[in-house]
């Protein structure tokens, strides 16, 4: 039911799948896509009336997805299991609309590139060089592409060794 295409504009995809859900008459799937593209309206009125880009939407569908295996979680705890899995099958349904992130080993050889070309900033402050590993990471990477904490963690690691 999803589309394969990874490089089309996440909005785009969100609108295809949420026709595609209603002419299927999948009422999971549209009631969980409108959900997201309600958030997403909602940042676009916060961002001064520009439509955010394709890294704020795969965050709003990143939280979206934590909110819902969190909800099936307490619906677990609560024994409310057909709770639970309607919750997890929305959590799966909008994380396959994800762009597919970097792996690990890809994002710890582009940051050490950018420490390596930073060398001469990282040295003394490390906590005021950080900001310009990740500012330089992100121009070479698109934030929807990656785990952020990850790469938080990952840089600090880095830096520090």
């Amino acid at each position: 039911m999803l589309a394969d295409s990874c490089t089309a504009d996440l909005r785009t995809r969100l609108l295809e799948e949420l026709k595609i859900s209603l002419k299927a008459k999948d009422s999971l799937a549209s009631t969980a896509i409108r959900s997201v593209l309600s958030e997403v309206y909602s940042a676009d009125k916060n961002s001064n009336g520009r439509k955010v880009d394709s890294s704020a939407i795969a965050a709003v569908i990143r939280k979206a997805c934590a909110r819902r295996l969190d909800s099936a979680a307490q619906f677990n705890q609560a024994s409310r299991p057909n709770l639970a899995e309607k919750e997890r099958q929305e959590a799966d349904l909008l994380s396959r609309l994800l762009p597919p992130l970097l792996p690990e080993a890809e994002i710890d050889r582009i940051l050490k590139d950018v420490i390596t070309e930073q060398a001469s900033m990282t040295q003394g402050h490390p906590d005021r060089s950080i900001g310009k590993v990740f500012k330089t990471f992100y121009s070479k990477v698109d934030r929807a592409s990656v785990d952020p904490d990850l790469v938080k963690r990952r840089a600090k690691a880095l830096t520090a060794a």
